[in-house]
């Protein structure tokens, strides 16, 4: 058997009764020592644990009797048993032994069947003690705590004393409550039950070392408090629970209440939105409104000005919130015919925190969606007003979703969930909106769901492709490379285009593994063109890089292993990235544009004139060219020196520029006049799988060939802007 009982101590002089008697010790499951003398006893006692002494009582120098005075000095019989071992029968000599101390005693030659079951008797009689001992220590903490209930249940009688604070937190006068322990099992939730029985039943059955759960428990008010119960069985010498006792305190503000700004918290607020829609069964024609509060921008605040920060403004929003329904006992609808329909009380709102930046306003009675969008206005006015928060004035804007209960709906989350949806939308619309929900938003959530779950699916099943779209230099209208632009082929929907899922991806953070799969196999579709057709000189492919992409860490190295893996030059791929990426971390933009730049990537801003980059900042970016919007040329129509002027401000900065959407030939004429580089549009090809853009490789077509003249722009012969991307 593998020891684990223990450790207990054998003592004598005699090493063939020591070996002996630990041996067969051993065999039991104890671990064992042994001392040869009461001086290496006492030694070994001092620097280790020791359950129980066997102790000799005939020994040369000092003898049983007084090693066990010794002993006795330091340790009580509680904390250390002592069983004699001794040679001599005589009542005296054990009545002495056991006056000094001893627990017990085994004569020689020992009974090794009636020293083990002493040995045990004497081990479960210092565990039980001990057990007491810290029942009693966990009653004088509960006493002194005061707060704290106590109790203590007699499990043989089956009597429970119950302290008249414990009776107190659920409000019951002290004669209320008998010893009866179905008293106290009949108060609790019936949710929370079962729950509570087992975690009584595994302490009593010796499954785990105490007794401690948190449970609702019924107030003689009928309301229901959150209490946490603790308690420890003491065991007979089989093991068996014979009582047991401990403590009740009452959790219900910290279980109720949010930490940081005292208002109720998501149970509070999950129990009155309960109460709210059960009225809706007595009384038909009642209806209750939910507003869902989302700050807008806290995570600017927690990063600029620090956790502390954040915290303080939630506090801050919560004091003027919960003050502005307090002081307001009425709603006025500006709407309202007379005086009698203009008012209508809300004194019995609830405002919560749910946690983070949310809250949450319960109007139990809002018969009229008017009556709740006033109160949403309202609040909206109240934020206009600055903040004071760490020394700072904060400008803080909230978007807010409203759900009004419907007849039939009981369920307090579907309430919230519908809030939570108008909220989302509201946040889309823009900050320091409200959006009222309505089932065209669920409808719109679950395709989104859908949709989401598609895109996984997608990611998986490797779905996602690219499509190349020729781009055509002006000088000679011919071929000068490809755009890769990301298609998704759905099983049963065909080719997805990224405006309907790129959102999405974006959100979920899918952009990033998408956006790898594309570039790896653009780099090898390159080479597979490389190798197989005879390619433009200067040959290229640009690829799009998302915002989270391009910045993400480790970009440089990823990408050139891309390119080494296919035998790749830096030269064969173009980087793109929109305006909005380069100035929403600019310098952050600038640092890895200038590793591309080092390692011979070429990069373009694409998107140029959709209105985010400014032309002040243009010239920090190591870019190698722009990429001008369809929306700058449509709108530069009928102010062509403003094209004119865009154009001639890229080349003075050494950049190439790249015509996007050109659809029509009037279009063409006019970027070719005013000295783009290279153009791309439908004009020319729409976005076409890899086999079709291998057959415009190998058609070798010149485009344009109906333009009065191919020019040549500032200078720049083809062969030089086509070398741009390596300057």
């Amino acid at each position: 058997m593998t020891p684990d009982l223990g450790p207990l101590l054998v003592v004598d002089d005699d090493e063939a009764n020591r070996d002996m008697l630990a041996r067969r010790l051993m065999r039991s499951g104890f671990r064992v020592a042994t001392a040869a003398s009461g001086a290496e006893a006492l030694a070994h006692i001092e620097a280790n644990v020791t359950e129980l002494v066997l102790l000799d009582g005939e020994m040369p120098g000092m003898n049983g009797l007084q090693v066990l005075q010794e002993i006795r000095k330091t340790r009580s019989s509680s904390v250390l048993p002592v069983v004699m071992v001794t040679a001599r029968n005589e009542s005296e000599d054990i009545v002495e032994a056991l006056n000094l101390g001893a627990d017990d005693y085994i004569t020689k030659p020992i009974d090794f069947a009636v020293a083990l079951a002493r040995i045990r008797t004497q081990l479960s009689r210092k565990e039980a003690e001990g057990r007491l001992r810290e029942s009693e220590e966990r009653y004088a903490l509960a006493a002194m705590g005061a707060n704290d209930g106590l109790w203590d249940w007699d499990l043989a009688s089956g009597k429970i004393y119950l302290s008249p604070r414990w009776k107190a937190i659920v409000g019951a006068e002290p004669e209320a409550i008998g010893e009866d322990p179905k008293e106290w099992f009949d108060r609790i939730h019936p949710d929370d039950l079962d729950r509570v029985r087992q975690h009584l039943a595994a302490h009593l059955k010796g499954r785990s070392p105490h007794f401690e759960c948190e449970h609702r428990i019924r107030h003689e008010s009928g309301a229901f408090r959150w209490v946490l119960v603790r308690g420890l069985a003491i065991r007979d010498a089989k093991g068996g629970a014979i009582r047991i006792a401990g403590s009740q305190a009452d959790l219900t503000s910290t279980k109720i209440l949010d930490p940081l700004t005292g208002l109720p918290n998501h149970r509070l607020l999950h129990d009155r939105m309960e109460r709210a829609l059960s009225d809706q069964k007595v009384q038909e024609d009642k209806r209750c409104a939910v507003l869902l509060f989302d700050l807008d921008g806290l995570k600017l605040i927690n990063d600029s000005l620090g956790h502390h920060a954040g915290d303080e403004l939630i506090q801050a929003v919560a004091g003027r919130l919960d003050a502005s329904l307090r002081a307001t006992d009425t709603i006025v609808r500006a709407d309202a015919a007379d005086e009698a329909t203009s008012l209508r009380s809300i004194t019995e709102h609830t405002l919560a925190r749910l946690g983070g930046d949310e809250f949450i306003i319960l109007l139990p009675d809002a018969q009229e969606v008017a009556d709740v969008t006033c109160v949403a206005e309202r609040l909206q006015k109240l934020m206009s007003q600055p903040f004071d928060v760490a020394g700072h004035q904060i400008f803080a804007t909230a978007s807010i979703g409203i759900a009004m209960s419907r007849p039939g709906r009981t369920n307090p989350k579907e309430l919230l969930r519908d809030a939570d949806t108008a909220m989302n939308r509201a946040k889309i619309s823009g900050t320091g909106r409200y959006e009222i929900f309505d089932e065209t938003m669920r409808k719109e959530v679950q395709q989104r769901l859908l949709l989401e779950t598609d895109l996984r699916h997608a990611v998986t099943r490797e779905e996602f492709v690219p499509y190349f779209q020729p781009i055509v230099e002006m000088t000679t209208g011919r071929l000068a490379g490809f755009e890769a632009l990301l298609r998704w082929r759905h099983p049963t929907r065909g080719v997805v285009l990224p405006g309907e899922f790129v959102p999405v991806v974006e959100e979920n953070g899918l952009i990033v593994p998408i956006g790898r799969s594309c570039f790896e196999q653009v780099c090898r579709q390159m080479r597979e063109w490389l190798d197989t057709y005879a390619c433009p000189e200067h040959f290229w492919v640009s690829v799009n890089f998302s915002r989270q992409q391009f910045l993400e860490d480790g970009l440089l190295p990823w990408l050139l292993g891309c390119l080494e893996r296919s035998n790749l030059l830096p030269s064969h791929i173009v980087v793109e990235i929109t305006e909005s990426t380069a100035v929403q971390d600019l310098d952050r933009t600038i640092h890895v544009l200038g590793q591309l730049r080092e390692a011979g990537v070429k990069a373009l801003m694409d998107d140029f004139g959709t209105g985010y980059s400014s032309l002040v900042c243009l010239h920090q970016l190591p870019i190698g060219g722009l990429k001008l919007d369809r929306t700058l040329l449509l709108a530069t129509e009928k102010h062509p020196a403003l094209l004119e002027t865009v154009v001639g401000l890229a080349v003075s900065l050494g950049l190439t520029v790249t015509a996007e959407g050109i659809e029509t030939e009037s279009q063409c004429e006019r970027v070719a006049a005013v000295g783009c580089d290279f153009a791309q549009g439908y004009i020319f090809e729409r976005p076409v799988e890899a086999d079709k853009a291998a057959e415009i490789i190998t058609a070798n077509e010149r485009w344009l060939q109906d333009l009065v003249t191919p020019v040549t722009f500032a200078g720049r012969s083809a062969q030089q802007i086509a070398l741009q991307p390596a300057s």
